[in-house]
């Protein structure tokens, strides 16, 4: 059984392109893997569980069905919460036969041990970033946030997004990216595995020496700019594939 990771594909009513194409990917390469993970911001946003049940919002409900069918397929699964759908929940895990996931988790093989992470947790050097991070992932904040109508958050997140990428537009894209200082100090307190995260939608292999040791670090690639491509770990190798 082979390991497939994804990440970053913020699926919204706004790109049904993308939809389809992960559609295809869980009834095709994902199914014949049998084992998925996928490391935050599946959804563009995501405004709490009771959203799955909306008549008016129909994606999260047809997201929904596609993953319980690849989870009674036989399909493992792991979704871990991004920056942008963090207030998935144990009830939208339950019902997709899925593991909600910690950021970070550390994910054990046969051939040793891949640390799992969305990656905006790393990305020190951006104090505001970080600040707005701590506020929303207060459980306070969130049980207030969730206490509210649906169509109430949904503007309020919209307000939010804007504002976001308002912000964005004024900061290069290092700052917004992760740190070797949080890098190495995440690997160091899990033992230096082989680290795998999204977020920042730069794809690509790093190596670090971290105590006369080479680790290397997975960045996985966003499909918002590109068809998508999906990292596979098949008897101890990472590498990486472009969707068909």
């Amino acid at each position: 059984m082979s390991i497939l990771f994804i990440s970053d594909l913020h699926l919204s009513a706004q790109t049904p392109a993308i939809t389809r194409r992960f559609f295809a990917f869980l009834e095709g390469e994902a199914r014949a893997a049998g084992e998925l993970y996928i490391l935050g911001d599946l959804f563009e946003a995501w405004l709490g569980d009771d959203a799955i049940d909306d008549p008016g919002e129909p994606l999260a409900a047809n997201v929904l069905a596609a993953l319980r069918a690849f989870t009674e397929a036989g399909g493992r699964l792991g979704i871990l919460p991004g920056n942008r759908d963090f207030l998935l929940g144990d009830d939208f895990a339950r019902r997709a036969g899925a593991a909600l996931l910690a950021d970070p988790t550390l994910l054990n093989t046969a051939s040793g041990p891949l640390l799992l992470a969305h990656g905006d947790a790393l990305c020190t050097a951006d104090g505001d970033y970080q600040q707005f991070r701590r506020q929303v992932r207060d459980p306070v904040w969130r049980h207030a946030f969730l206490r509210r109508p649906l169509q109430e958050r949904r503007a309020l997140a919209a307000g939010l997004r804007e504002q976001s990428e308002t912000v964005k537009r004024d900061k290069s894209s290092e700052l917004m990216d992760v740190t070797d200082a949080a890098t190495i100090e995440l690997l160091r307190a899990y033992g230096l595995p082989t680290l795998i995260h999204g977020h920042t939608h730069r794809p690509a292999t790093h190596t670090l020496s971290v105590d006369g040791q080479t680790v290397e670090r997975w960045v996985l690639a966003d499909w918002t700019t590109a068809r998508g491509e999906y990292v596979r770990y098949d008897a101890g190798r990472l590498s990486r594939h472009a969707l068909d």
